[in-house]
This record gives structure tokens, C-alpha cells and sequence, in this order.
């Protein structure tokens, strides 16, 4: 697919003691639109280098991790091709493997069959029965996995570890911005905002002041939820500190059948899609824009107490989470260094 680049410069004053000039790269990628938003003071590459680089960044993560791009590494490493991993294939698979282990299992990346049988992953399907989901369980998850991944003089065959499937959708977004974020921390940039579908801030706007992070507010009416005018729109105001912000939930994909709603998190332990009453969890994690993807798929698996408890627990975490009460209302639950505005 063609993409279209763009590269705006933002001539703002940001106020008497700190002036800025700040650029705006957007474009497309990952199957949406993304924007890169930084503060060119003291940094000394050209902006058009920025642009093409930012670029160069994504297209390798595209042929790389893309379970839709089918000449990816992944792509052909999942149909049992032998691959030649570089360094950012090897790179994400250590961390999926790091999450899947801090998580003690709730966010796993090898659950790829799993999540394909259920029509949430790279494959069509629905409903599979109890016998092929026993099945599915006892052949693919990270347990089955080494820790490193073997190579043979660089070469990664997949008949070696028994043609596993991986699916990074889980971290993969947060991940991007990691990664274009650490490209532009490598060229000095201090004020910045990657939205790569999921958003890394660091520093302050062109106003001089801490970026503002819309969030969707679901409301969920049981086969139907709905975002929008009946629902509420929130922003989470930084304290001008780094911080990667995710939004997970089962509001948009999902399917009903026989008067069931099958949201799109499976639990790779049970095998089956989630069914309880945690409809959203918003991340922000220090740590980085993966470590608050992952963490927002570990909240939407575990449900809403263990999800409190998992993020009360570690301080570089705050979360928002939003789930249905027994009545049917929506209710809203946020740590204490969670700051929102209406």
C-alpha cells in the first residue's frame, strides 16, 4: 500500500523560557494513521531527515512483525518457512517472552492458534469446540518456547521448536512507539508525542505545557457497546515525565452467537474469550509504550480485582479501568496517581 507522508513544521512559542520550534510527521502505517509531534530545540539532524527516517523505521517493523504483511519475517516464519531474523525480530520475541513471564502468563504472544480459532488473530474462525480448544492448549504458548530462539548459523527454522505461531497484536503498537522514541531520544529530542495508535510523551506541547491524551469512555449494553455522544470523552493530563498510555478493551471486537457476547481477549490459560465485566483498561506505564500495551492486555485478561491489584502493586504503572456494575451502569476506577479531566 502506497503511504502518504507528510511533514509539518510548527513554528509555536512556547512561552519566554522555552522557545521551541516543533515539527509534526504524519502518515500511515499498521493499518491506520500515525503522527510523530517533536521539539526540534537543540537537536541538529534536518527535518526531512526526521521524516525519512521515522519512515524507514516503520517499514522495517512492517516487514518484520506484520502478521498481515504476508513477506514479513513473521509472516513466513508462522507458515513454517526458515528465516533469517535480524535484530529487531529477536528483539521482540525476548520481550514478548519477558511479558509472558512478568505476567505469568496472561499476555502470550505463541497463543497465535488460539487467538486465530476464536477469528480474533491473522486467520478466519469462530466457536471452536472444547476438544480442539484442549487441543490448541497443549500445542502452542510461550511454555513451549525457549527463552532465546535457537539459530543455526543465523538461520531460525521453525520445525525446530515445533512450528509455532506468533501473534504480537498484544504489544506490537506500543512497541512501534518505543521504538520511534528511542530514535528520537538518540538525536536529543527531549519534547515529544508518537501516536502509533497507542502514544509514548515525553516533555512538554508547543503551548509549554504536559500533553493531553484523549480516552475513549465505553458504554457497554451487552451485545451492543457503544462509543460516542452517550458516552464520555477523558483526557489524561502528564506531569511532563515520560510515559507510554494504552487503551484496551472489549467494546469494538467482538461477535454474539447464540445470544452470547465473545469479546476479542482470550485467555491464553483457559483458552476461551474473557467473560467478565471489565470493559476498558487505559495504561500508563513509565517503562514504556509496550510494557502499557502489554500491561493493558493483562488487565483486560485478568478482569477488574486482579487488574487493580496488579497496578496498585507496581509503582511505574497507573491505570484507568471501566467496567459494567451489576445494575447495568458503567462505572469507572482509577489509581491515585491517575489524573483525568472531563
Amino acid at each position: 500500500m502506497k503511504r502518504i507522508l507528510t511533514l509539518s513544521v510548527l513554528f509555536l512559542a512556547l512561552s519566554c523560557s522555552q522557545p521551541g520550534r516543533y515539527i509534526q510527521v504524519t502518515g500511515q502505517a499498521q493499518g491506520g494513521t500515525y503522527s510523530v509531534k517533536l521539539n526540534l530545540k537543540g537537536v541538529q539532524e534536518r527535518p526531512e531527515v526526521i521524516r525519512d527516517s521515522i519512515e524507514a523505521l516503520l517499514t522495517q517493523i512492517d516487514t518484520t512483525l506484520s502478521g498481515y504483511n504476508k513477506r514479513s519475517l513473521l509472516s513466513r516464519f508462522n507458515a513454517g518457512e526458515a528465516i533469517r531474523p535480524n535484530a529487531l525480530f529477536l528483539e521482540m520475541y525476548g520481550f514478548a517472552y519477558r511479558m509472558w513471564q512478568r505476567s505469568q502468563g496472561a499476555v502470550d504472544c505463541a497463543a497465535g492458534p488460539l487467538f486465530d480459532a476464536w477469528g480474533f488473530g491473522f486467520r478466519e474462525g469462530s466457536m471452536p469446540g472444547e476438544e480442539e480448544v484442549a487441543r490448541l492448549r497443549q500445542q502452542c504458548g510461550m511454555d513451549k518456547l525457549p527463552e532465546q530462539l535457537p539459530l543455526e548459523d543465523g538461520v531460525l527454522d521453525p520445525a525446530r521448536l515445533g512450528f509455532p505461531r506468533l501473534n504480537y497484536n498484544a504489544v506490537a503498537q506500543g512497541y512501534s512507539c518505543d521504538i520511534i522514541a528511542r530514535y528520537l531520544y538518540s538525536l536529543g529530542v527531549k519534547d515529544m508525542l508518537v501516536d502509533i495508535g497507542e502514544i509514548w510523551c515525553d516533555g512538554l506541547n508547543p503551548s509549554g505545557e504536559s500533553w493531553s491524551v484523549g480516552m475513549d469512555r465505553p458504554v457497554d449494553r451487552g451485545e451492543d457497546s457503544v462509543i460516542g455522544d452517550q458516552g464520555f470523552t477523558g483526557v489524561w493530563l502528564s506531569d511532563g515525565g515520560p510515559a507510554g498510555v494504552v487503551t484496551s478493551g472489549n467494546y469494538r471486537k467482538y461477535y454474539v452467537k447464540d445470544g452470547r457476547k465473545f469479546a476479542h481477549t482470550i485467555d491464553p490459560v483457559s483458552g476461551y474469550p474473557v467473560q467478565h465485566n471489565l470493559l476498558s483498561a487505559t495504561v500508563i506505564s513509565s517503562e514504556g509504550a509496550g510494557v502499557a500495551d502489554a500491561v493493558a492486555t493483562w488487565c483486560m485478561v485478568v478482569g477488574l480485582e486482579s487488574a487493580r491489584q496488579l497496578v496498585l502493586e507496581d509503582p511505574s504503572l497507573e491505570a484507568w479501568l471501566v467496567y459494567s456494575a451489576d445494575d447495568g451502569s458503567m462505572q469507572e476506577w482509577g489509581s491515585p496517581g491517575f489524573r483525568i479531566r472531563e
